[in-house]
């Protein structure tokens, strides 16, 4: 298939200066890195934080303090 990529003019002069140091096409080695980001390993995502759910009754009515919030979630 064919399709256009708009490359800046630098990085187009250095693709294909590598590729003329590799005695590759300019073609190969954007083939080459196409395939490295489809093979490439995804990230795992990051596991979900829970919170600590703190009653208070009246909303704004909790009063805490550094101390009580240490004391609350567990701190190691």
């Amino acid at each position: 298939m064919r399709t256009t990529v708009d490359i800046p003019d630098d990085t187009y002069r250095l693709l294909k200066g590598k590729a003329a140091s590799e005695g590759a096409t300019v073609k190969e080695l954007v083939l080459r890195g196409v395939g490295f980001v489809l093979t490439a390993e995804q990230p795992k995502p990051l596991p979900r934080l829970k919170l600590p759910l703190i009653k208070g009754g009246v909303p704004g009515s909790l009063k805490l303090d550094n101390e009580k919030i240490y004391d609350l979630i567990g701190f190691p």
